[in-house]
């Protein structure tokens, strides 16, 4: 498997799952993929249909997830918002077991945890050093800003220079995405907060400013997370109560844009009880996906964004989850 992966020129991971036609709309069939979805089998080369800006590429094969090691960053939210007494601990404990779950031997994991700033309290370990480590670490005891774009892309930096050039890099985040210290963001979010605090009402430019900031370190974080060839999966551990505050909604919208960019999924478990089925469906999507490669047909120049699309043509009744493109790296 490994001299296949050195002689193919670009390799596609995706996710096919059964979805029902009737559901329409980004957010319906995402619902769905959650609760009802299950994932396809057995399909093979001739069954897909892959276009790269629009021009039909040749599939040279399908590879087996089973045999392309894994580089995990998991990134662990510590801050007031979402460290209160209790549920932090078993935020810690689903992640360490699904760490245990997912990884083999030959597996990599580094943990960051989301604070004022990316910080990086393990970098690539085994399993067993890496749940360890989860579970050791201390929730904040005061109030911290939190960096959630900038460590994102702490992360992606992070793979891209420390993982194996033949490992599938992942970044799994346990966050609710709120972000009010991030490079973007900053200044902005001080404004926001020095006219709240001041008894004022935010000013409509200034509330809107932090608005656009937000998308702006969105699309910042999606091209960091596309030019690191990551698969993105975020776990919100607020609960249905984030569609009551506004805030929390514009938050995970944010992870869900990162997710789709990448083929991954944004979860947002019930309640504490449903993390350890949310990361089992982790764990599975992971060791269940295709990986296509092929060899591009088209001379793109490095750092120039393709987009890729790929269909089931003769399967109406499945939609296929993956990676929207990829950033040519320069040829050696």
């Amino acid at each position: 498997m490994t001299d296949l992966y050195k002689l193919v020129a670009k390799e596609l991971r995706l996710s096919p799952e059964a979805v029902p036609a009737n559901a329409k709309g980004s957010a319906a069939a995402h619902r769905v993929l959650q609760n009802i979805g299950t994932a396809v089998q057995g399909l093979k080369v001739p069954d897909f249909r892959l276009e790269e800006e629009g021009k039909q590429q040749q599939i040279s094969g399908i590879g087996d997830p089973e045999q392309v090691p894994l580089a995990i960053a998991l990134l662990f939210d510590i801050s007031s918002s979402t460290s209160q007494k209790g549920f932090f601990a078993s935020q810690q404990n689903a992640a360490a077991a699904f760490l245990k779950l997912v990884m083999k031997p030959a597996d990599r994991a580094a943990i960051f945890t989301i604070t004022g700033k990316p910080t990086m309290v393990q970098p690539l370990s085994s399993a067993e050093a890496s749940a360890a480590k989860m579970r050791s670490i201390p929730a904040a005891t005061t109030s911290v800003p939190t960096a959630f774009y900038d460590s994102v892309i702490a992360a992606s930096k992070y793979l891209t220079d420390s993982a194996p050039s033949n490992f599938r890099r992942v970044i799994v985040v346990l966050s609710d995405g709120d972000d009010n210290f991030s490079e973007q963001i900053r200044d902005q979010s001080l404004a926001d907060y020095r006219s709240t605090t001041s008894g004022q009402q935010a000013a409509l430019g200034t509330r809107t400013g932090l608005q656009n900031a937000h998308q702006r370190a969105v699309a910042h974080v999606q091209k960091a997370v596309q030019q690191a060839d990551v698969i993105f999966y975020s776990v919100n551990p607020g609960g249905p109560s984030i569609k009551l505050n506004l805030i929390a909604m514009r938050a995970e919208r944010g992870m869900e844009a990162i997710a789709e960019t990448t083929g991954g999924t944004a979860f947002g478990p019930d309640s504490d009880q449903d993390l350890d089925r949310v990361f089992r469906t982790v764990a599975a999507e992971l060791r269940g996906q295709y990986l296509l490669q092929y060899y591009a047909n088209a001379e793109a120049p490095a750092g120039q964004f393709r987009r890729i699309t790929v269909a089931v043509p003769a399967r109406n009744d499945l939609r296929v989850r993956s990676r929207q493109g990829y950033y040519p790296k320069k040829q050696d």
